[in-house]
């Protein structure tokens, strides 16, 4: 960075503080949480905390009902949640373009800042198979790694979530996420207190693991309105025995190693390779490779060869921290947090 473009971050490092400052508004604080503790070794989430298991096997895509279950509870539950754009939304520079899904937030056929979970329709070998996708919640988290504000978390629980309130919606967890799971909103977000036309570009969204109800004792939204009983909630290490069990049978299971290992577990009689291929051959993709932009667009991959290139190269880390205007804003986030953390002790 320049002297003159340095120098200007730290004349920005007053409103920056002031604008993380700002209380986030009532209608995106309602049904969220305050952000739980941060789990910072994997090795706590590889046999503690919760976990998940998707059995395709039971999945129906819920025949019968206007839509399947597990996506009407998510929006149900988190609708106070979803973002609320202003009306003139600045582009993004230096592209003059954003993003915007305000006007399609019916879609369910993909993610989205206000769908978090869908349910892929595919035909394989002429069966009908019905995929549900949301976060992973990994247990090394590229996306909490990369963040160069730090306001992704991960809870004792080991929900993966984004503090939307400190979000500048650089979407950076996204294009790390090995399967593009966070999803971009703009006209929203702390960007708009601080450098609208500079900085960011709106704020993230994604599942979040239902986390202020696992905080309680209770159930994720998706689980209890499940008709199939498809999808499981429990502590890692009885859902891990149920994976165990379903190998002895014979099934397949995603999650387990892809990305060094999550809390979500597919388990499923057909190969996951053909559910990768036919992913990729819904959206024209003959060559059964989902590219990047599809992935992007809410509709992520199943690749069976999943790497945590984040874990593996410190460089791409150690590259997105070092610029100084990104150390100024994270300087003043975590001021800010700090404050209030003191204000209600």
């Amino acid at each position: 960075m320049q002297r003159r473009n340095f120098l200007k971050s730290l004349a920005l490092t007053p409103v920056l503080v002031a604008g993380a400052n700002a209380e986030p508004s009532d209608s995106t604080k309602e049904g969220k949480e305050e952000t739980r503790s941060l789990i910072d070794s994997s090795e706590f989430s590889k046999t503690k905390g919760k976990a998940s298991i998707i059995n395709l096997d039971k999945c129906d895509g819920c025949k019968g009902y206007e839509m399947p279950q597990c996506v009407n509870a998510c929006k149900e539950k988190n609708a106070a949640r979803f973002p609320e754009p202003i009306k003139d939304i600045p582009q993004y520079f230096p592209r003059k373009i954003y993003e915007d899904y305000s006007k399609n937030r019916d879609d369910i056929s993909r993610l989205s800042p206000y769908n978090w979970t869908f349910v892929e329709e595919l035909e394989i070998d002429s069966k009908k198979v019905f995929v549900p996708r949301r976060c992973m919640h990994c247990d090394d988290p590229t996306c909490q790694k990369i963040c160069p504000f730090g306001i992704i978390g991960k809870d004792d629980n080991n929900a993966v979530n984004i503090d939307e309130h400190y979000c500048f919606g650089g979407a950076k967890c996204r294009d790390v996420c090995p399967w593009g799971i966070p999803q971009r909103q703009a006209g929203v977000g702390i960007y708009l207190k601080i450098a609208p036309k500079l900085a960011g570009g709106g704020a993230m969204f994604k599942c979040d693991m239902c986390a202020d109800l696992l905080a309680q004792g209770k159930k994720p939204a998706c689980e209890t309105q499940c008709p199939k009983e498809a999808i499981i909630f429990d502590d890692k290490a009885k859902i891990l025995a149920l994976v165990e069990e379903a190998k002895k049978e014979s099934k397949f299971i995603y999650g387990d190693t892809q990305n060094g290992g999550t809390s979500t577990f597919y388990i499923s009689s057909i190969d996951f390779t053909k559910i990768d291929e036919a992913i990729a051959r819904k959206y024209g993709k003959e060559d059964g490779v989902l590219d990047s932009k599809s992935q992007k667009m809410g509709r992520p991959h199943m690749n069976v060869v999943v790497k945590n290139f984040v874990s593996e190269d410190s460089a791409l880390i150690k590259g997105v921290l070092a610029a100084p205007l990104i150390g100024v804003v994270a300087g003043a986030i975590a001021v800010a947090k700090s404050k209030k953390n003191i204000k209600k002790g």
